[in-house]
């Protein structure tokens, strides 16, 4: 009985609704007819193909909107409005035409050449300072090819936030502080200097750098790019005048190097105890991290960075571009442009290097006897990196490492590199080991004054560096002589008690 009433109510449904069933059939046949019709027609004669329209007929927005259509048409109530169909995809745009190869009138065959795409940027700005009242300093990255092989120009321009007062521009003096040293890309200081104050206190303005290739790269083009280096706020000229004006903050400043790889923890607590303790309380350092401040490097740093001796700044995006040695030139320019007015003396080295003075000397009376002198370097003394004393046998491992690592090379007759510091008020670009623009003298002449000590390759190496034990003060290992020297060894006791009044137990159990 239930089925019979089933399937009267199925053909009464049907009946009501044959005219709207007869419309819909009769629309698909049209349809279909007209799409094999289609395939016969040229396709110079039609604007879009059967495809598309089969295409068209079967995605599911055609049935719905018909049937929402339907059911309006039976429904005394008005249906929901149809949003619209979504467009389609914007197509990706054609590709360039290519040039092709050309027969000349005179028999010549001319062949082209089709560039695509850029091997490097033009300028890859680090980030740009005030040096002055009408002087500012922009550091980053250029192509080197571009910079060895071409011409690139830089032209400054300040514009005012004051509508009245017209931009001014300069001639933009490049400098190349890496020594040739760049990779794909080399670090570049540009100097921008005004002939009149630019800025005030009560309207700010922006500096803009435009870098002009000249035809380098392609003779075709001379490609300018315009970037806004620096962006300053009345307050912030404010804020730069009084730092500016006022006496520097400390008497002494680390600018690290680029940090990279797994760093022995150790090492590093080691260092900063030293040289927290040989700088004194007005004194800073600045942690630059490129890939190397791992888990247990930052919990070394961290007690020293609660007590404000130590600033840590992530560079580890400088990564993506191919510079030498992780961008560390740009890197110590961007530190000194950065702090250059806040500090009375600024010290460049590297956390395997201790700065040393004599017993009878401070840091403080070595750089008072050279501050005629913008810019002192400083002598090494190399340090085996595995030779230890025999009698540290089985406690080695509770020492230090500049405290067992007590053979000094004396290998005489080669030039070694030297570390450096700067009075940073006169220092217009920066190296690693010396700077070359700097405004004043520079001298050599330090011997028996100040020195480092440097355990080069100790400060990756997360092992106990005695691999070597030896009972003698002199010896010669793969042809490099060896002396004892217990220089470093006999301030380990004070740098130890000195890093216990300081921060506490807290490092105590730090690994290798």
């Amino acid at each position: 009985m239930s089925k019979e009433k089933e399937r009267r109510m199925f053909v009464g449904v049907v009946w009501n609704c044959a005219a709207e069933l007869k419309l819909l059939l009769t629309v698909l046949l049209f349809l279909c007819s007209l799409i094999t019709l289609l395939h016969y027609i040229p396709s110079r004669l039609i604007s879009f193909s059967p495809i598309d329209l089969g295409s068209c007929i079967s995605t599911p927005a055609a049935p719905l909107h018909f049937v929402s259509h339907l059911n309006a048409t039976n429904s005394s109530t008005p249906s929901a409005t149809t949003p619209p169909p979504t467009s389609a995809a914007t197509p990706p745009p054609e590709p360039p035409s290519l040039e092709k190869d050309r027969l000349l009138q005179n028999g010549v065959v001319k062949r082209a050449f089709n560039p695509f795409g850029s091997a490097a940027y033009n300028f890859i700005l680090m980030s740009a300072y005030r040096g002055g009242y009408n002087t500012f300093a922009v550091m980053g990255l250029g192509s080197k090819p571009l910079h060895v092989y071409g011409k690139p120009s830089y032209r400054c321009e300040w514009v005012s936030s004051h509508k009245q007062k017209n931009p001014i521009s300069v001639v933009g003096h490049k400098i190349l502080p890496d020594w040739g040293y760049g990779r794909v890309y080399t670090v570049l200081v540009i100097n921008c200097t005004f002939p009149v104050p630019v800025g005030n206190g009560e309207t700010g303005g922006k500096l803009l750098v435009h870098a002009t290739t000249n035809g380098g790269g392609d003779t075709n083009f001379n490609t300018t790019d315009t970037f806004e280096a620096l962006s300053e706020t009345g307050q912030d000229f404010v804020n730069f005048t009084s730092v500016y004006e006022a006496p520097p903050k400390y008497d002494f400043f680390y600018c690290g190097s680029s940090l990279y790889g797994n760093l022995s923890p150790q090492r590093v607590r080691e260092w900063l105890a030293f040289h927290v303790r040989l700088f004194g309380e007005k004194s800073h350092f600045v942690i630059h991290d490129a890939g190397g401040v791992h888990k247990g490097v930052m919990e070394v740093l961290k007690p020293w960075m609660d007590k404000g001796y130590v600033t840590l700044q992530d560079i580890r995006d400088q990564e993506r571009f191919d510079g030498y040695y992780h961008n560390q030139f740009l890197i110590v320019n961007d530190c000194l442009q950065r702090y250059k007015f806040q500090a009375k003396w600024m010290f460049f080295f590297d956390v395997d290097e201790y700065i040393f003075v004599p017993k009878k000397s401070t840091i403080k009376s070595v750089v008072k006897s050279l501050s005629d002198f913008t810019q002192f370097t400083i002598e090494q003394m190399p340090m085996s990196n595995k030779l230890c004393l025999e009698e540290d046998r089985g406690k080695s491992y509770r020492k230090w490492g500049f405290e067992k690592l007590v053979y000094k090379d004396v290998k005489t007759g080669i030039r070694r590199d030297r570390k450096y510091a700067v009075q940073p008020r006169n220092v217009i670009a920066n190296g690693v080991h010396m700077s070359q623009n700097t405004v004043g003298k520079t001298t050599h002449k330090t011997e028996g004054r100040i020195k480092y000590f440097h355990y080069h390759g100790t400060i990756a190496e997360n092992r106990e560096p005695c691999r070597q034990l030896v009972n003698t003060t002199a010896i010669t290992v793969d042809g490099i002589p060896y002396n004892v020297d217990y220089t470093m060894r006999d301030v380990a006791a004070t740098v130890k008690r000195f890093e216990l009044k300081m921060i506490g137990t807290t490092l105590q159990r730090t690994r290798q």
